[in-house]
């Protein structure tokens, strides 16, 4: 493994699971849990005749950040696209367990100690179910949703979006039941991928080979101006990191103030989202951008970052106007 202070320039999108695990707690604290050697292989795989991979493509395991116990998960698309079956649902769910189990003992001996709350670091790279073993892997994604419900008023799960495969499928919805969700420009998220839209609605709705079209509809810039997500940052591990340790900062009832999906409040402002769809005609991204008070949105995907952030006009989200 790469020295941890060079890991911090690398480029999130193109890290491995491993490498995005390691980086992105302090230095040397990582321990690996259900490892490649603990040799746990899809049982389902070689009987179809395809590869295995020893980790089932799911890297889990625990560090530090600073004074803050976390608990991560990091998924590999360079096996299967990401895709979550049984073995590594099973990781992942079973990680959460442990997550909340730690938490019961902490809360007894530190009393929600904001400075010592632990934290769940899940990093996205995955087109959602692994076909192969379809009904598993709906199993893992029903799980990990509830998981998550049970991490509610305990500890903060922060969804990491920046890899190269991105987050589609059931995993796109996951993503954004976290209490926080930090993407880079090149971060993608979207319910359905852009070839399954084309594949069943045409060519002409949805053009899967159009780069562009693809990242001003699921790219981390346009979740930034609809609010999906409050924190966009550069490619780098390092800056994944820097956004954590802002958001580990702030008190545990100003975190969840970011989410988007959740209560009965968040339901309606997307419903609201929907109406103004309809309402607007939209055709495209950059026609909602423009709604938005953006004056040249055509401009928006070449921006460099910087300048984007200091200059962009975004959604205001009822949720968070008091934070």
């Amino acid at each position: 493994m790469k020295n941890w202070l060079k890991l911090q320039n690398d480029s999130f999108y193109e890290a491995t699971a491993r490498k995005r695990a390691v980086g992105l707690v302090d230095e040397g604290s990582f321990t690996e849990l259900a490892g490649p050697n603990a040799r746990l292989i899809s049982p389902h795989l070689p009987e179809m005749g395809e590869a295995v991979s020893f980790d089932d493509g799911v890297v889990t395991g625990v560090g530090m950040m600073d004074a803050h116990p976390v608990f991560v998960i990091s998924q590999e698309g360079k096996f299967i696209g990401g895709a979550v079956g049984e073995v590594g649902g099973a990781k992942i769910a079973g990680l959460f367990d442990i997550a909340i189990d730690f938490y019961k003992k902490y809360d007894e001996k530190y009393h929600g100690n904001e400075n010592r709350r632990p934290a769940v670091l899940y990093s996205f790279e995955t087109g959602g179910v692994r076909l192969h073993e379809a009904n598993a892997g709906l199993l893992a994604h029903a799980e990990v949703m509830e998981q998550i419900q049970k991490c509610r008023g305990k500890m903060p799960v922060i969804s990491l979006v920046g890899s190269k495969v991105g987050c589609f499928g059931g995993m796109g919805f996951v993503s954004v039941a976290a209490d926080v969700v930090i993407m880079s420009e090149l971060g993608r998220i979207g319910l359905t991928g852009p070839e399954v839209i084309e594949e069943v609605m045409g060519k002409g709705e949805f053009d899967s080979s159009d780069r562009a079209l693809i990242y001003r509809t699921t790219g981390g810039k346009n979740k930034f101006i609809l609010g999906d997500t409050p924190y966009l940052v550069k490619d780098s591990i390092g800056a994944f990191r820097s956004c954590i340790t802002e958001v580990l900062s702030m008190p545990y009832d100003r975190i969840i103030k970011r989410r988007i999906i959740g209560n009965y409040e968040l339901v309606l402002e997307q419903l609201e989202q929907v109406a103004l769809a309809a309402r607007l005609h939209l055709r495209d991204a950059k026609d909602l951008w423009a709604h938005y008070g953006n004056e040249h949105p055509e401009m928006i995907p070449d921006m460099r970052l910087d300048d984007f952030l200091q200059t962009v006009k975004t959604r205001q989200r009822r949720q968070e106007a008091d934070v």
